[in-house]
């Protein structure tokens, strides 16, 4: 069965044609990052848009590279939450008068779950295993038991590990998107030339939960004070910066690991794609642990999780009713 998937949540118009829910025979991402750069930031009505502009041609491409016909389309899988409203509307109402037209099923998809089933596309990996989820948007830790079946144990309380990386690098001038630019940097910088540490979480928190808040404030306003006396180059502030915001979430990681004994882990979403979370992750696999990346292009947002997603939804007998609408929030978790 070919699946197209389609995924319009933020900034990035993709469109991708899965055969079986494995086999990626296209994934066209149209990115808006050069149009959003001058304002250093996503810009919802610029991105919606954008999307109405390119939604068409970014599907046809996906069609076209995939090399069959729409007619051959088995069943269309569309991002329906959570996101930018704008930017999903435009996405899931193509997606509905597609499968319309062609007489085949749609499936709303959640992005969430998307991105924590995009590792199961390239590097199967056996049920249950710890989920981790890194974006601007999110940050989870959760139990994974099916693609389907997720728990949730830990979030962020405030920013999210992506949103403090854009959020200092807009501060500094560092350039955008602020995550990548800052991982660039830190190559070149000293992780100890700021000695900045991690919050103090209260006993109203779950114990896996995380916090950026602290941590972005304390480097865009405290840098003084954490010094250790050496240069405030770009390089060593975004070393420092990087070296605290990864460890604290490899730290509730571990603790999550150790008390669930799960032995299996896998992250998703675009901070995975950041060098020192791989590294800090792949890490585990000294003690036994196995580790599951997405591809570098299925980190970002992609039409291509969609597309696998949605044919497992279909496998098991899902549809979606053409009355769904796109929500920007975050769908119902189980947190333990």
């Amino acid at each position: 069965m070919y699946v197209l998937g389609i995924e319009t949540s933020c900034d990035e118009c993709s469109a991708a044609i899965v055969e079986d829910g494995r086999n990626i025979l296209s994934n066209v991402i149209a990115t808006q990052i050069e149009l959003h750069r001058p304002f250093d930031g996503v810009v919802p009505e610029l991105a919606s848009r954008l999307h109405t502009e390119w939604i068409s041609q970014v599907v046809d491409a996906a069609v076209k590279q995939a090399g069959i016909k729409k007619e051959d389309i088995g069943a269309i899988a569309a991002t329906a939450r959570p996101g930018l409203l704008g930017s999903l509307l435009v996405g899931l109402n193509f997606a509905k008068g597609l499968a319309s037209v062609l007489d085949v099923p749609f499936i709303g998809i959640d992005h969430i779950r998307a991105h924590l089933y995009a590792p199961q596309i390239e590097h199967p990996l056996e049920y249950p295993y710890l989920g981790v989820l890194l974006s601007g948007g999110h940050t989870v830790i959760c139990r994974v038991d099916s693609y389907d079946s997720i728990e949730v144990l830990g979030t962020t309380v405030d920013d999210a590990i992506g949103e403090a990386f854009d959020k200092v690098a807009k501060h500094y001038g560092l350039g955008y998107p602020g995550g990548v630019m800052i991982d660039r940097l830190a190559q070149k910088g000293d992780p100890m030339a700021f000695k900045f540490s991690g919050p103090k979480m209260s006993s109203d928190y779950h114990p896996y939960d995380i916090s950026y808040s602290g941590l972005k404030t304390a480097v865009i306003n405290q840098l003084d004070i954490f010094s250790t006396g050496k240069p405030a180059t770009p390089e060593n502030i975004a070393a420092s910066f990087q070296r605290v915001a990864v460890g604290m979430l490899i730290k509730r990681v571990e603790k999550a690991l150790k008390d669930t004994g799960l032995k299996r882990i896998s992250a998703g979403g675009g901070v995975a794609a950041n060098s020192l979370v791989r590294s800090s992750l792949l890490a585990f696999e000294k003690d036994g642990y196995e580790v599951s990346f997405p591809s570098l292009k299925l980190c970002t947002d992609n039409g291509a999780m969609v597309a696998g997603l949605g044919y497992r939804y279909i496998q098991d007998g899902f549809r979606s009713d053409f009355s769904l609408s796109a929500s920007a929030r975050v769908s119902a978790f189980k947190k333990s």
